[in-house]
């Protein structure tokens, strides 16, 4: 009888240790590997084992709820069939040569907490109902070759906390409604070709602790309310046209670590205005 119920019980902890997915998600995860030329990444799919075996899943209640296949040297276009993923919250295929457009599919991953796919070779626009992913808190698409505006609807991301569109091919200007990402912690559009001035508004996202908007050609006064962001440790503004005192605006933040002035035009301009203010104060 005790052998019984040791075989029986072995026979339920193998069961559960070997809990898998759906038919249907793993055929998605299927789809991304064939999609991806998943014969020659770095660290390959055996499809013949289960699911939970595979290199970068996680997965939590028998469902996906992770990918990361960061330097894995995946190349090609993403797959529609990534939406089956229905509780996929995190996605990390950065550093690999992923190209296309940005799937419709995974702008309907309303579950999505992070999305990074940085370093890849993405192109088109971001799209414009990006917002929809409501619950994410991570967004890094910096070093691809997205092109056109950042869609407003991105004030949308009420939860995010990273947002990292640097070194793309962007314009236009930075949306106002980005002022409504009071969570936001990195805000970073570094080496793109955004213009215009910075709004006011900014001065809302008190969280922020690196804002980097260099390499750009923003132009007009820094807006005072800057001042406002006493969280900050990075500010980096050089290779744009801004006007004002940046050594003033120093003084009034009192975490700030790296700050970079623009060296070859603004540092005179700021310098021209502090002599000027000397010679009033005379």
């Amino acid at each position: 009888m005790k052998t019984l119920k040791l075989t029986l019980l072995c026979c339920l902890l193998s069961a559960f240790t070997f809990a898998d997915v759906s038919q249907t998600q793993k055929d998605a995860l299927v789809a991304i590997y064939n999609a991806t030329n998943g014969d020659s990444w770095t660290k390959s799919w055996d499809l013949e084992q289960p699911v939970s075996s595979w290199y970068g899943i996680t997965i939590e209640n028998d469902n996906v709820v992770a990918i990361n296949l960061s330097f894995n040297k995946l190349k090609g276009k993403l797959p529609e069939e990534i939406l089956n993923l229905k509780s996929l919250k995190i996605l990390n295929l950065s550093f690999n040569k992923l190209e296309g457009e940005l799937p419709k599919a995974v702008i309907k991953m309303s579950n999505l907490e992070e999305l990074k796919l940085f370093s890849n070779n993405f192109n088109g626009t971001i799209p414009s109902d990006i917002g929809n992913l409501t619950n994410l808190k991570i967004l890094e698409l910096f070093n691809n070759n997205f092109s056109g505006e950042i869609p407003a609807s991105i004030g949308s991301l009420s939860k995010l906390e990273s947002l990292i569109l640097s070194s793309n091919l962007l314009i236009g200007k930075l949306p106002t409604t980005i002022s409504n990402l009071t969570s936001l912690k990195v805000l970073s559009v570094f080496d793109n070709n955004l213009l215009g001035t910075i709004p006011s508004s900014i001065g809302k996202l008190t969280q922020l602790e690196e804002l980097v908007l260099s390499n750009n050609a923003f132009y007009g006064n820094l807006p005072s309310e800057l001042a406002q962001l006493t969280n900050l440790k990075t500010l980096l503004l050089s290779n744009n046209g801004f006007k004002g005192n940046y050594a003033s605006l120093k003084d009034k933040l009192p975490n700030i670590v790296n700050f970079d002035l623009d060296k070859a035009n603004n540092t005179k301009g700021a310098l021209a205005t502090l002599d000027s203010e000397d010679n009033d104060d005379d």
